[in-house]
Protein backbone atom coordinates (compact mmCIF):
# COMPACT_ATOMS: atom_id res chain seq x y z
CA UNK A 1 0.00 0.00 0.00
CA UNK A 2 1.17 3.33 -0.70
CA UNK A 3 2.08 5.68 2.01
CA UNK A 4 0.27 8.39 2.43
CA UNK A 5 1.47 12.54 3.41
CA UNK A 6 -0.54 15.49 4.00
CA UNK A 7 0.21 19.06 2.00
CA UNK A 8 0.16 22.09 4.21
CA UNK A 9 -0.44 25.64 3.07
CA UNK A 10 2.16 27.82 2.84
CA UNK A 11 0.97 30.74 1.08
CA UNK A 12 -2.96 31.35 1.01
CA UNK A 13 -2.60 32.58 -2.98
CA UNK A 14 -6.14 32.27 -4.24
CA UNK A 15 -4.21 32.04 -8.00
CA UNK A 16 -6.81 31.31 -11.12
CA UNK A 17 -4.20 28.99 -12.64
CA UNK A 18 -0.89 28.59 -10.34
CA UNK A 19 1.27 26.75 -12.42
CA UNK A 20 5.38 25.74 -12.94
CA UNK A 21 6.76 25.83 -9.73
CA UNK A 22 10.83 26.16 -9.79
CA UNK A 23 12.80 26.45 -7.57
CA UNK A 24 15.42 29.17 -8.34
CA UNK A 25 18.83 28.50 -6.51
CA UNK A 26 20.34 32.05 -7.61
CA UNK A 27 17.31 33.89 -5.99
CA UNK A 28 16.90 31.70 -3.47
CA UNK A 29 13.37 31.10 -4.27
CA UNK A 30 10.60 29.55 -5.98
CA UNK A 31 9.12 31.19 -9.13
CA UNK A 32 5.77 30.18 -10.45
CA UNK A 33 3.28 31.67 -12.26
CA UNK A 34 -0.82 32.12 -12.24
CA UNK A 35 -1.20 31.79 -15.97
CA UNK A 36 -4.61 33.42 -16.28
CA UNK A 37 -3.68 36.23 -15.01
CA UNK A 38 -0.29 36.68 -16.16
CA UNK A 39 1.51 36.77 -12.85
CA UNK A 40 5.46 35.74 -12.18
CA UNK A 41 6.10 34.95 -8.70
CA UNK A 42 8.70 34.54 -6.57
CA UNK A 43 8.55 32.95 -3.35
CA UNK A 44 10.66 32.27 -0.62
CA UNK A 45 10.97 29.08 1.36
CA UNK A 46 9.41 30.40 4.38
CA UNK A 47 6.38 31.98 2.62
CA UNK A 48 7.66 35.52 2.28
CA UNK A 49 6.73 37.44 -1.34
CA UNK A 50 9.77 38.52 -2.67
CA UNK A 51 8.74 39.66 -5.99
CA UNK A 52 5.55 39.45 -8.77
CA UNK A 53 5.79 40.71 -12.16
CA UNK A 54 2.40 41.31 -14.36
CA UNK A 55 3.43 39.78 -17.98
CA UNK A 56 0.19 41.58 -19.85
CA UNK A 57 -0.38 38.20 -21.11
CA UNK A 58 -1.43 34.51 -20.14
CA UNK A 59 2.32 33.11 -19.24
CA UNK A 60 2.90 29.27 -18.67
CA UNK A 61 5.76 29.12 -17.17
CA UNK A 62 8.86 31.12 -16.19
CA UNK A 63 12.45 29.17 -16.08
CA UNK A 64 15.17 30.47 -14.42
CA UNK A 65 17.94 32.00 -16.62
CA UNK A 66 21.85 31.46 -16.35
CA UNK A 67 22.54 35.37 -16.33
CA UNK A 68 20.18 36.04 -14.30
CA UNK A 69 15.93 36.93 -14.27
CA UNK A 70 13.82 34.33 -16.05
CA UNK A 71 13.02 32.69 -19.50
CA UNK A 72 9.21 33.26 -20.23
CA UNK A 73 6.78 31.11 -22.32
CA UNK A 74 3.94 32.72 -23.04
CA UNK A 75 0.99 33.69 -24.89
CA UNK A 76 3.29 34.96 -27.87
CA UNK A 77 6.34 32.65 -27.36
CA UNK A 78 9.97 32.95 -25.42
CA UNK A 79 10.54 36.26 -23.80
CA UNK A 80 13.15 37.01 -21.13
CA UNK A 81 12.23 39.11 -17.79
CA UNK A 82 15.18 40.50 -16.20
CA UNK A 83 15.44 41.16 -12.67
CA UNK A 84 14.23 44.37 -13.17
CA UNK A 85 10.91 42.98 -13.97
CA UNK A 86 11.14 44.19 -18.09
CA UNK A 87 10.62 41.91 -20.75
CA UNK A 88 12.22 41.46 -24.02
CA UNK A 89 10.46 39.21 -27.12
CA UNK A 90 13.14 36.46 -27.73
CA UNK A 91 11.17 34.73 -30.57
CA UNK A 92 7.48 35.19 -30.88
CA UNK A 93 6.20 31.61 -31.68
CA UNK A 94 2.85 31.96 -31.13
CA UNK A 95 2.03 35.51 -32.20
CA UNK A 96 0.53 34.60 -35.02
CA UNK A 97 -1.69 31.74 -33.62
CA UNK A 98 -3.89 33.18 -30.99
CA UNK A 99 -5.75 30.05 -30.82
CA UNK A 100 -2.88 28.32 -28.62
CA UNK A 101 -0.62 29.51 -25.74
CA UNK A 102 2.08 27.83 -23.95
CA UNK A 103 1.25 25.59 -20.54
CA UNK A 104 3.96 24.18 -18.63
CA UNK A 105 7.58 24.33 -19.54
CA UNK A 106 10.91 23.34 -18.42
CA UNK A 107 14.83 23.30 -18.63
CA UNK A 108 16.39 19.96 -19.20
CA UNK A 109 19.67 19.07 -17.27
CA UNK A 110 21.95 21.14 -20.34
CA UNK A 111 19.95 23.76 -19.93
CA UNK A 112 17.72 23.62 -23.30
CA UNK A 113 14.64 24.60 -22.70
CA UNK A 114 10.95 22.97 -23.78
CA UNK A 115 7.56 24.13 -23.91
CA UNK A 116 4.74 22.71 -24.74
CA UNK A 117 1.40 24.36 -26.09
CA UNK A 118 -2.51 23.58 -25.51
CA UNK A 119 -5.37 25.22 -27.68
CA UNK A 120 -7.70 27.82 -26.04
CA UNK A 121 -10.41 25.06 -26.78
CA UNK A 122 -8.47 22.45 -26.17
CA UNK A 123 -8.86 20.67 -29.03
CA UNK A 124 -7.54 17.10 -29.66
CA UNK A 125 -4.12 17.34 -31.22
CA UNK A 126 -3.79 20.38 -31.93
CA UNK A 127 -0.89 20.63 -29.05
CA UNK A 128 2.77 20.52 -29.76
CA UNK A 129 5.90 20.05 -27.39
CA UNK A 130 9.10 22.64 -28.69
CA UNK A 131 12.81 22.77 -28.15
CA UNK A 132 14.46 26.02 -28.00
CA UNK A 133 17.84 24.97 -29.46
CA UNK A 134 20.71 27.65 -29.71
CA UNK A 135 20.17 30.37 -32.52
CA UNK A 136 16.97 30.18 -30.45
CA UNK A 137 15.46 28.14 -33.21
CA UNK A 138 11.92 26.70 -31.61
CA UNK A 139 12.32 22.72 -33.04
CA UNK A 140 8.94 21.01 -33.07
CA UNK A 141 10.09 18.14 -31.05
CA UNK A 142 6.45 15.84 -30.54
CA UNK A 143 3.15 16.95 -32.18
CA UNK A 144 -0.48 15.73 -32.07
CA UNK A 145 -0.56 16.73 -27.84
CA UNK A 146 -3.58 18.13 -26.87
CA UNK A 147 -2.95 19.81 -23.31
CA UNK A 148 1.29 19.67 -23.39
CA UNK A 149 2.12 19.45 -19.62
CA UNK A 150 4.76 17.99 -16.72
CA UNK A 151 8.65 17.41 -18.16
CA UNK A 152 10.96 15.62 -16.03
CA UNK A 153 14.38 13.76 -16.48
CA UNK A 154 15.94 11.28 -15.34
CA UNK A 155 18.80 11.85 -13.16
CA UNK A 156 21.32 9.88 -15.31
CA UNK A 157 19.57 12.47 -18.27
CA UNK A 158 18.96 9.42 -20.53
CA UNK A 159 15.07 9.57 -20.41
CA UNK A 160 12.83 12.35 -20.67
CA UNK A 161 9.35 12.18 -19.12
CA UNK A 162 5.70 14.14 -20.67
CA UNK A 163 2.19 14.24 -19.75
CA UNK A 164 -0.32 15.22 -21.71
CA UNK A 165 -3.51 15.41 -19.63
CA UNK A 166 -6.28 14.55 -22.30
CA UNK A 167 -5.07 11.10 -22.47
CA UNK A 168 -4.08 9.95 -18.98
CA UNK A 169 -1.12 8.94 -20.21
CA UNK A 170 2.98 9.76 -18.89
CA UNK A 171 4.58 9.17 -21.79
CA UNK A 172 8.46 8.28 -21.75
CA UNK A 173 11.19 9.10 -24.45
CA UNK A 174 15.17 7.73 -25.16
CA UNK A 175 16.75 11.21 -24.68
CA UNK A 176 20.02 12.07 -25.97
CA UNK A 177 21.54 14.54 -23.52
CA UNK A 178 24.06 16.15 -26.31
CA UNK A 179 21.71 16.84 -28.67
CA UNK A 180 17.99 17.13 -27.22
CA UNK A 181 16.84 14.17 -29.46
CA UNK A 182 13.78 12.08 -28.22
CA UNK A 183 13.84 8.55 -29.63
CA UNK A 184 11.15 5.43 -28.17
CA UNK A 185 8.19 7.14 -27.21
CA UNK A 186 6.02 4.68 -25.06
CA UNK A 187 3.79 4.93 -22.21
CA UNK A 188 5.45 5.61 -19.06
CA UNK A 189 2.59 5.47 -16.45
CA UNK A 190 -0.92 5.13 -16.71
CA UNK A 191 -3.54 6.88 -14.79
CA UNK A 192 -6.51 5.11 -15.69
CA UNK A 193 -7.72 3.87 -12.19
CA UNK A 194 -6.55 7.32 -10.84
CA UNK A 195 -8.92 10.76 -9.66
CA UNK A 196 -7.56 13.39 -11.70
CA UNK A 197 -5.63 13.82 -14.89
CA UNK A 198 -1.81 14.04 -14.85
CA UNK A 199 -0.95 17.98 -14.69
CA UNK A 200 2.62 19.17 -13.77
CA UNK A 201 5.34 16.82 -12.27
CA UNK A 202 8.99 16.46 -11.03
CA UNK A 203 11.49 14.24 -10.97
CA UNK A 204 13.48 13.79 -7.48
CA UNK A 205 16.81 12.37 -6.95
CA UNK A 206 16.02 8.60 -7.19
CA UNK A 207 14.32 8.76 -10.03
CA UNK A 208 10.89 8.60 -9.14
CA UNK A 209 8.05 11.18 -10.83
CA UNK A 210 5.85 13.47 -8.39
CA UNK A 211 2.53 14.08 -10.64
CA UNK A 212 0.22 16.86 -9.65
CA UNK A 213 -3.57 15.68 -10.50
CA UNK A 214 -5.93 18.01 -11.58
CA UNK A 215 -9.46 16.95 -10.40
CA UNK A 216 -7.66 14.74 -8.16
CA UNK A 217 -6.57 16.61 -5.19
CA UNK A 218 -3.80 14.96 -4.56
CA UNK A 219 0.26 14.34 -5.83
CA UNK A 220 1.33 10.67 -6.71
CA UNK A 221 4.88 9.47 -6.58
CA UNK A 222 5.58 6.80 -9.20
CA UNK A 223 8.88 4.57 -9.22
CA UNK A 224 10.60 4.25 -12.39
CA UNK A 225 8.42 1.01 -12.69
CA UNK A 226 5.48 2.79 -12.86
CA UNK A 227 4.88 1.88 -9.36
CA UNK A 228 2.35 4.24 -6.97
CA UNK A 229 4.40 4.42 -3.79
CA UNK A 230 3.08 7.77 -2.03
CA UNK A 231 0.24 9.87 -1.94
CA UNK A 232 -0.18 13.68 -0.61
CA UNK A 233 -3.31 14.54 -0.19
CA UNK A 234 -3.67 18.20 -0.41
CA UNK A 235 -7.03 20.43 0.02
CA UNK A 236 -7.21 21.51 -3.21
CA UNK A 237 -8.92 19.46 -5.73
CA UNK A 238 -7.12 21.27 -8.89
CA UNK A 239 -3.70 20.15 -8.22
CA UNK A 240 -1.70 21.65 -11.11
CA UNK A 241 2.12 20.94 -10.22
CA UNK A 242 5.07 20.17 -8.01
CA UNK A 243 8.87 20.92 -7.66
CA UNK A 244 11.77 20.30 -4.86
CA UNK A 245 13.11 23.06 -3.28
CA UNK A 246 14.81 24.78 -0.15
CA UNK A 247 18.46 25.12 0.57
CA UNK A 248 18.49 21.28 0.69
CA UNK A 249 15.78 20.46 -1.83
CA UNK A 250 14.03 18.55 0.56
CA UNK A 251 10.23 20.49 0.45
CA UNK A 252 7.87 19.53 -2.59
CA UNK A 253 6.08 22.50 -3.29
CA UNK A 254 2.78 22.61 -4.98
CA UNK A 255 0.90 24.80 -7.19
CA UNK A 256 -3.06 24.59 -7.12
CA UNK A 257 -5.86 26.42 -9.06
CA UNK A 258 -9.38 27.46 -7.85
CA UNK A 259 -10.82 28.67 -12.21
CA UNK A 260 -13.72 27.24 -13.18
CA UNK A 261 -14.86 25.91 -9.33
CA UNK A 262 -18.66 27.45 -9.01
CA UNK A 263 -19.59 29.02 -5.48
CA UNK A 264 -20.59 25.64 -3.87
CA UNK A 265 -17.10 24.05 -4.57
CA UNK A 266 -15.16 26.73 -3.37
CA UNK A 267 -16.94 27.14 0.11
CA UNK A 268 -16.25 23.18 0.03
CA UNK A 269 -12.43 24.22 -0.68
CA UNK A 270 -11.35 27.65 0.07
CA UNK A 271 -7.78 27.27 -0.20
CA UNK A 272 -7.66 26.62 -3.70
CA UNK A 273 -5.36 28.26 -5.75
CA UNK A 274 -3.10 28.14 -2.76
CA UNK A 275 1.10 27.36 -2.61
CA UNK A 276 1.42 24.00 -0.66
CA UNK A 277 4.46 22.12 0.87
CA UNK A 278 5.21 18.85 2.52
CA UNK A 279 8.47 17.33 3.76
CA UNK A 280 8.45 13.82 1.94
CA UNK A 281 11.11 12.62 3.05
CA UNK A 282 13.61 12.42 -0.22
CA UNK A 283 15.37 15.49 -2.07
CA UNK A 284 14.97 16.64 -5.81
CA UNK A 285 17.27 18.92 -7.67
CA UNK A 286 16.52 22.51 -7.85
CA UNK A 287 15.72 24.09 -11.62
CA UNK A 288 18.14 24.05 -14.06
CA UNK A 289 18.94 27.45 -15.57
CA UNK A 290 18.18 28.17 -19.42
CA UNK A 291 21.74 28.57 -21.18
CA UNK A 292 21.40 29.99 -24.49
CA UNK A 293 24.28 27.14 -25.46
CA UNK A 294 23.51 24.18 -23.84
CA UNK A 295 26.19 22.03 -22.19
Amino acid sequence: MPRNLDASLLVDARASLGEAPQWDSVQGGLVWVDIVTGVVYLTAGSGEGRAAFEIGHAVGAAMPADEGGWLLADALGFGRRGADGLRTALLDVLADRPNLRFNDAKCDPAGRAWAGTVSSGMSPGTGALYRLDPGLTATPAVDGLTVSNGLGWSPDGRTMWLADSADRCIWAFDYEPATGELSARRPGVWLQETAGKADGLCVDDAGALWVGLWGGGAIHRYTPDGRLDTVVRVPASQVTSCAFGGPDGSTLFITTARVGLAEDALAREPLAGGLFVVEPGVTGPAATPWRPEPR
